[in-house]
């Protein structure tokens, strides 16, 4: 979670203990009000992704210090490194959101603009982590020791094992990330609102993004529709409208300090071209293949039981990548545990058809239940959304999805982010376990 850290925490705190104490029955809604409220405070706005996931505030908290400990806490890449790897992964799927996202916090952390021109113009061992992102990104299951050889062996620009395990979590987390990003997009009653190309994603006009057309957001109307949310969100949360003018007034004074700190920004956020996510990849043509129709013998099924995150990945990462394991674990346990309309079977079959698409198999599980469970019309949102959930090939939702509420359907974009999340990093660890023993 976001620790308030400025001179407002003492008030805002205070605050939300009275909240908490007036508001027990309601302790979800409460849970949300309590992470938007810190994360205004300390960051001027609520992100976007944060608002899609609020509707699951256990999960959501997960999911925040899982990013802010792989993006901002102690481990062996530099913050700039992590920031510019989480470009190219969210380039391969051209999500201008993640894209824009990252390219603003690679600048704040001290990275150099001249790299955002570009993959040639980073370093070389950045370069070589291309390979690996296209394979994770769209077809994991070529992901194989040679590939981990490659990185840890080439001379002045190799990587360090635990550099590598980082990369390859951020490379992981930020692929499935752009799987609930379009997917939530898929979920909005319009394909292509007002007219906007197939591949503009709403998240970024709710981010101020500067490549979205100016009939849909604009600075005032950004600044706008924010303010709306967020007084609405306060006035789910507190009762007593003496309590609720002051918090409008804290609130009110940090959009505006946040106001001063873009306007300080302007020319930082000049130097970034955002329209062209293409600019941070190469062989753009690659893309997901049909698994199951591939009829080369090397590329066998991933069977769970000789390689699975319980026995086999949870070790590993957390060995080379200390408390990495623990964090991800808990957003896998998370997902899966969440109350729900959903039925375990349910969830179950949607996490197994995922890894199915994906090359992988659990043999104590009967793939019926996938056909019986599943409608046709939503395994085939499903596999688009896990295996390539670019905005111009996202299908529209399914209809069976009329009678769920909001929060059931962002349930089920959140469970093919997990299981597409552990998959790739079943892969990767896979392979780097068959490095180490080779």
């Amino acid at each position: 979670m976001i620790i308030c850290t400025n001179k407002m925490e003492y008030p805002l705190r205070t605050q939300c203990q009275r909240v908490q104490k007036q508001v027990i029955v309601n302790g979800e809604k409460e849970r949300v009000s309590l992470l938007f409220m810190k994360a205004l405070v300390s960051r001027g706005s609520v992100d976007a992704v944060s608002q899609q996931m609020a509707s699951h505030p256990q999960y959501l908290e997960s999911f925040l210090r899982t990013q802010h400990y792989i993006l901002h806490m102690d481990g062996p890449l530099p913050l700039p490194y992590r920031h510019y790897i989480a470009i190219m992964a969210a380039a391969r799927h051209h999500c201008t959101y993640l894209v824009y996202l990252h390219s603003t916090n690679f600048l704040r952390v001290g990275g150099d603009p001249m790299w955002l021109q570009g993959l040639e113009a980073v370093p070389p061992r950045l370069r070589l982590l291309d390979h690996i992102n296209k394979v994770l990104a769209h077809q994991p299951w070529l992901t194989a020791w040679p590939h981990i050889q490659t990185l840890l062996k080439s001379g002045e620009q190799c990587w360090s094992l635990a550099e590598l395990v980082q990369a390859v979590v951020i490379l992981a987390h930020c692929h499935s990330l752009c799987s609930f990003v379009f997917g939530c997009d898929a979920d909005s009653d319009s394909k292509s609102p007002n007219g906007t190309p197939p591949t503009f994603c709403p998240f970024d006009a709710a981010n101020g993004n500067a490549n979205v057309p100016q009939s849909l957001a604009t600075p005032p109307e950004h600044i706008t529709r924010r303010r709306q949310f967020l007084w609405r969100l306060c006035q789910q949360s507190l009762d007593s409208s003496c309590d609720m003018a002051c918090l409008k007034q804290r609130i009110q004074k940090s959009q505006d300090e946040c106001l001063l700190q873009q306007a300080d920004a302007e020319e930082e956020d000049e130097m970034i071209c955002f329209a062209d996510p293409s600019r941070f990849i190469t062989d753009p043509d690659f893309c997901y293949q049909e698994f199951a129709r591939r009829e080369e013998d090397h590329f066998q099924v991933f069977r769970v039981q000789d390689y699975s995150w319980e026995d086999h990945g949870f070790s590993l990462v957390n060995r080379l990548y200390s408390d990495i394991g623990h964090l991800l674990d808990d957003r896998f346990r998370s997902v899966t545990t969440l109350p729900s309309l959903h039925s375990p079977d349910l969830k179950r079959a949607i996490w197994n058809y995922i890894h199915c698409v994906l090359g992988i198999r659990y043999d104590d599980y009967d793939y019926g239940e996938v056909n019986q469970l599943l409608e046709r019309d939503l395994k085939l949102y499903i596999k688009a959304v896990a295996c390539f959930p670019d905005a111009t090939k996202t299908p529209v939702c399914p209809l069976s999805w009329a009678i769920l509420k909001t929060s059931e359907r962002i349930h089920v974009n959140l469970l093919i982010m997990e299981a597409r999340l552990q998959a790739e990093l079943l892969y990767a660890l896979r392979a780097i376990t068959q490095y180490m023993i080779t």
